[in-house]
């Protein structure tokens, strides 16, 4: 074979290769539910190897520190819509996965997040945006935090949120919803199910309405006692329960800090399932990043504005360089003819 025909060869070989190294990273792995803090975003906040909660503490013993790095991985990857019948109850908020098994803790003193009923706005903190839909579920009146969490003790025949394709902004999906009217402590589950995947993502978030103290409120619990009536018959005081401590989410100072020891990023997904996918299953032009200096919709594969950019870029630079080999081939052949 020719020196130039090896060249030729050589260069065909390496093309995609070269085009492939053009295009941009993976993302990083996924999310979790921002406001009302999630349990293990909030953990990962207080910091994995010293946190400050007695509920955090707990989640580490039971579960190791490695989880809470892992904050934004809390998944399954081939749900495809069957999280009942993945998820047994006892083990909604680590969603079945041992690794974040400290998460399903029955304890009433997890740090939860103030809020009332009404109009809500929920953040989800997310790292890899994708297409797909977010539900949450709130606990039914009479939830008990002690007991282990079931999936009859949400109410799922009403979220209290859905939303689709919401708009990333600054590291958060946000999207309203209405909350109930509660007393005392309450637990809201976010599922966020891709649809270019069959891949999604859990939370538990801890809340106590209007301020309540755990297990506290004057309404009618679901149980069939009514606190004020007793109240106003009863004169023997009686203690409280406990608070539970006030949840607050994580800086961006603290995610970055805490990125290097995550172990979530593997090929842009955290696992080597290979049902998860990082591309949408068909393009959809309705939802494609914009030009440069515009506006983004970035609900879609979890790469940056530059991808496109840069495997345009890698495509242009092959076919310019194979242009440049074929034009000098050409050159090569007249200028052997003429010399003959």
């Amino acid at each position: 074979m020719s020196a130039r025909r090896k060249a030729a060869v050589a260069a065909m070989a390496l093309g995609p290769l070269a085009l492939t190294g053009l295009s941009a990273a993976p993302a990083a792995a996924h999310g979790s539910m921002g406001d009302p803090v999630s349990r293990v975003f909030q953990c990962f906040g207080e910091g994995p190897e010293s946190p400050k909660s007695e509920a955090c503490k707990a989640a580490v013993a039971a579960g190791g520190t490695q989880a809470l790095y892992d904050w934004n991985g809390v998944r399954i990857g081939d749900a495809g819509g069957r999280h009942q019948e993945l998820i047994p109850d006892g083990k909604l908020c680590s969603a079945g996965n041992e690794a974040f098994k400290g998460l399903d803790l029955a304890r009433a003193d997890w740090p939860a997040t103030s809020v009332s009923g009404g109009e809500h706005t929920f953040k989800y903190r997310v790292t890899a945006p994708h297409k797909g839909t977010f539900t949450v579920y709130i606990t039914k009146p009479g939830y008990d935090p002690s007991q282990p969490l079931a999936w009859d003790d949400l109410d799922l025949a009403d979220p209290v949120a859905t939303s689709t394709d919401p708009a990333a902004v600054d590291g958060f999906y946000t999207f309203s919803g209405t909350l109930p009217e509660r007393s005392g402590q309450q637990l809201l589950y976010a599922i966020w199910q891709r649809s270019d995947s069959p891949e999604a993502f859990y939370s538990c978030s801890d809340v106590t309405f209007g301020g309540a103290q755990a297990g506290g409120g004057t309404k009618d619990d679901g149980g069939g006692t009514d606190k004020g009536e007793d109240a106003a018959t009863d004169d023997t005081p009686k203690e409280a329960p406990a608070p539970a401590p006030s949840a607050t989410a994580p800086s961006e100072q603290q995610i970055e800090a805490g990125a290097e020891k995550s172990t979530v990023e593997n090929h842009g997904h955290g696992d080597d399932d290979p049902a998860t996918t990082a591309d949408p299953v068909a393009a959809d032009t309705g939802n494609q990043v914009k030009a440069a200096g515009g506006t983004q919709d970035l609900a879609e594969t979890g790469g940056d504005d530059s991808t496109p950019y840069l495997m345009i870029g890698g495509a242009a630079a092959l076919a310019l360089g194979s242009a440049a080999l074929f034009a000098s081939a050409r050159r090569r052949t007249a200028t052997g003819r003429h010399g003959r």
